[in-house]
């Protein structure tokens, strides 16, 4: 078993997005992102805390961009994005060992051969032999988005706080990218997060989160140390609570 962490999360659930694993504008699984991203994980987990890994799929297909294209429902369609987040779970989780760290793959659908079921006793069992989690298909229902995943899982494991990792240092008030006066946020309730339909998740996650006190965190995952940094409890990124 671990030991208890002196600062910061206990426990953690970590959303991360699917462009994690590739470079900016391309798709798939680039190798040298892949163990960039594996290493930076790898330094949040040598802090002690217990920490969940929610995976996207979005540098594989997006279900809601395919399924508007009007050849596929998007029921199949969002299907076909949580076998996306499968590839990348399973590509992580041996990055991962190859760094020497235990960790499961746990699966929302059946996938016998690839990854264990999610089973809410398993995954705390897996917890208490200092295993890491590696999240995958979502919550295994269409219309349900891999934020939601995280927001769902980090309320049934009793996470101290759902971390999200972005492209970006927080949340803003506009776009930063199109918007240069744009000023971001060191710290929202979600009551404010909801009214000014400001992008920190989808409406379903943001909502779980705010009826169950999970507060979260979004954050740039691309600046080197910055995971282990938010884990430990650095006020990074901005913080949503209620």
């Amino acid at each position: 078993m671990e030991d208890t962490p002196s600062t910061g999360y206990r426990r953690v659930v970590l959303k991360i997005s699917g462009e994690s694993f590739t470079k900016p504008g391309e798709s798939g699984i680039d190798p040298a992102e892949l163990g960039a991203i594996a290493q930076e994980i790898a330094a949040a987990i040598a802090h002690g805390t217990q920490i969940a890994i929610v995976v996207g799929g979005g540098n594989i297909i997006r279900g809601a961009a395919l399924a508007e294209q009007g050849w596929i429902d998007q029921s199949t369609a969002d299907y076909m994005g949580m076998l996306a987040t499968v590839i990348n779970g399973m590509a992580l989780r041996e990055a991962l060992a190859e760094l020497g760290l235990d960790c499961r793959l746990m699966t929302a659908i059946d996938i016998p051969s690839v990854g264990e079921r999610f089973i809410r006793a398993r995954a705390l069992r897996h917890f208490e032999k200092g295993r890491s989690l590696i999240l995958v298909a979502g919550t295994g229902n269409p219309f349900f988005t891999t934020d939601t995943c995280a927001a769902l899982r980090g309320t049934e494991l009793n996470a101290d706080v759902v971390l999200k990792a972005t492209k970006v240092d927080g949340v803003y008030t506009a776009d930063p990218a199109q918007d240069t006066s744009a000023k971001r946020y060191e710290q929202l309730t979600f009551s404010e997060a909801v009214a000014k339909q400001l992008r920190v998740m989808d409406l379903t996650a943001l909502t779980m989160c705010m009826e169950h006190n999970l507060p979260v965190v979004v954050f740039d995952f691309k600046t080197p140390g910055n995971i282990r940094r938010v884990v430990a409890g650095e006020r990074i990124g901005t913080l949503v609570t209620n």
